[in-house]
């Protein structure tokens, strides 16, 4: 840590030595500032909420939404550093954007947008991912960038002679504050799968996109002959630490309309939530993982080894380093229930005793610290949309219970966390059938801010044990920040290192973040009780069979 990093926050900011980052999540588009010299202080952060919309039958956010959420999440960080310190950033050390990963957003050679952005969230690619899978020999999720686009192609639509170049969420934004069109790799590998070149170099499978090129000239020969090939198609790839871009003055202005920032700041490779959150939980290593609990629920572990087939449960994805990750990613998360927190602090305030959000969920997880092991008959089922891993084409929340069962608070609010975690220890089973080392889990999420009861709950249902760091909550927005601060560092060095080109830039996230980032960390490690591991494999194994109810309801309601 530089003897900068001691300074007052007014005097950080203002003498441009913060790092932003802004990431743009399913409910919520959030700025992070952070000091570039001591990135484990954060300075201000401003959010905005946002909702996705149905629209055609597809899951979507519009482009202005977009751009008015960054202005107004900007614009509520702004206030907050001006209210805390009287100062404003004029300059920045480094910026960095992440979003929710995949999906798919086609543009043509003019930059126009060709359809609506197609978010993680739609499950209308299975045709297409398996066609995929079955292609390249290893599993294609139906929410990657490539499912998207062959399934556009499969489906003949009209838009797909005119593609240029596709891109995720992430890509789109930071074109829109750089003027380049990048990735970093573990976005990238959400895209396509990646490999490394002969330097150790992550790039896209050559040899995959040679299959794709052949597969579109012998079964669609129409699109072979409109679309580019996939290298053109795709966006370059870029790992943590190199520069990708600088801000340049119509990004400074979509962040800050009032002219206030000025252009300049070197950028991070743009990176999707899931490589954001292995940055705020400090699981890059092999054999560390993190879990990310929000509108969706994911777990990456990195890998120490290749596994030995191939599962449908798990993406094989990438670090922001670029080393390999077993990914798996359940669309439905904390919604429904945070849905019913929400009717309990309604009937609150009807009594006459309101109550905030913090506070109710306080209560509500040590009421189900009461509840008993297996939720006694109580089954919670989150799935507000379709859930690959438990192979759901739709989704109908439910709560359902054995006539015998005690409906009591305790169990109900048991059955609903449990209901949380269960299609992720259903997928993470894969993992075990490889005997897949994990030495530890780390959560981030806002559903930690209530320390001990989903980090219990989750070691209980992984049966390992799980960690949360004080910055837990502060999530993605937070580590494309420190992201941003490395970016800032490592351009910094280049000016002194001579040798700083051929660095194997990859190789210093790990150590740049236990020195720089979390060293003193208070990141507090929860082992799985016996108990509860018994109680929700109990529970567990009625979910799974009622898994049907799920199914039959999607039918009839």
């Amino acid at each position: 840590m530089s003897a900068s990093a001691t300074r007052e926050p007014a005097d950080v900011i203002a003498a441009g030595r913060a790092a932003l980052g802004i990431e743009l999540g399913s409910t919520r588009i959030k700025a992070c500032l952070v000091d570039a010299d001591n990135p484990a202080r954060v300075l201000a952060t401003g959010s905005h909420e946002w909702e996705n919309q149905l629209v055609d039958g597809l899951w979507t956010y519009s482009l202005e939404a977009v751009h008015e959420g960054l202005a107004a999440a900007y614009s509520a960080l702004l206030a907050e550093t001006r209210t805390r310190f009287g100062v404003a950033p004029t300059a920045l050390a480094g910026v960095g954007v992440s979003a929710m990963m995949h999906g798919y957003l086609a543009f043509d050679a003019d930059g126009a947008l060709l359809t609506p952005f197609r978010t993680w969230r739609n499950t209308n690619t299975g045709p297409a991912a398996a066609e995929l899978s079955a292609l390249f020999g290893t599993n294609i999720p139906l929410r990657w960038s490539i499912a998207h686009l062959h399934q556009a192609v499969t489906n003949a639509e009209a838009h797909v002679p005119h593609i240029a170049h596709v891109t995720t969420l992430a890509g789109y934004v930071h074109e829109q504050l750089t003027g380049e069109r990048m990735l970093g790799v573990g976005d990238a590998s959400g895209m396509f799968p990646v490999s490394r070149d002969s330097a150790g170099r992550p790039q896209y499978d050559p040899e995959l996109m040679a299959r794709y090129d052949a597969l579109l000239a012998e079964r669609y020969p129409a699109a072979r002959a409109a679309l580019p090939g996939l290298g053109e198609v795709l966006p370059s790839i870029r790992v943590a630490g190199e520069t990708a871009g600088h801000l340049i003055e119509a990004g400074a202005r979509l962040l800050d309309p009032a002219g206030t920032l000025a252009a300049g700041a070197p950028a991070a490779p743009p990176e999707g939530d899931a490589g954001t959150g292995m940055v705020a939980t400090n699981a890059v290593a092999p054999r560390t993982g993190n879990v990310s609990v929000g509108t969706s629920i994911f777990a990456m572990v990195v890998l120490d080894r290749p596994l030995a087939s191939q599962h449908a449960e798990l993406d094989l994805v990438t670090t922001p380093a670029g080393d390999p990750v077993a990914m798996v990613h359940c669309n439905n998360g904390t919604s429904e229930l945070n849905a019913w927190v929400g009717t309990y602090r309604r009937f609150a305030e009807l009594a006459g005793t309101p109550i905030d959000a913090d506070a109710a969920y306080a209560l509500l997880f040590a009421e189900a610290l009461e509840g008993a092991a297996d939720a006694d008959g109580v089954l919670a089922y989150n799935q507000l949309s379709g859930e690959p891993v438990a192979h759901l084409d739709a989704g109908r929340p439910a709560v359902v219970r054995t006539p015998d069962s005690r409906l009591t608070l305790a169990n109900v609010m048991r059955a609903q966390v449990y209901g949380v975690f269960a299609t992720l220890a259903i997928g993470m089973r894969a993992l075990h059938s490889e005997n897949v080392a994990i030495d530890a889990l780390y959560a981030h999420g806002g559903m930690f801010r209530t320390p001990g009861v989903a980090q219990r709950f989750l070691a209980a249902a992984l049966d390992a044990p799980v960690g949360v760091a004080a910055s837990a909550a502060e999530g993605g927005a937070w580590g494309i920040a420190v992201l941003a601060a490395f970016t800032a560092q490592r351009a910094a060095d280049a000016h002194t290192d001579a040798n700083a080109a051929t660095l194997d830039l990859g190789a210093y996230l790990g150590a740049y973040l236990d020195s720089a980032v979390f060293a003193g960390a208070d990141t507090h490690l929860t082992a799985p009780l016996a108990d509860d591991v018994a109680g929700f494999s109990a529970y567990l194994d009625r979910y799974e069979p009622g898994l049907a109810i799920e199914r039959t309801a999607a039918e009839v309601i």
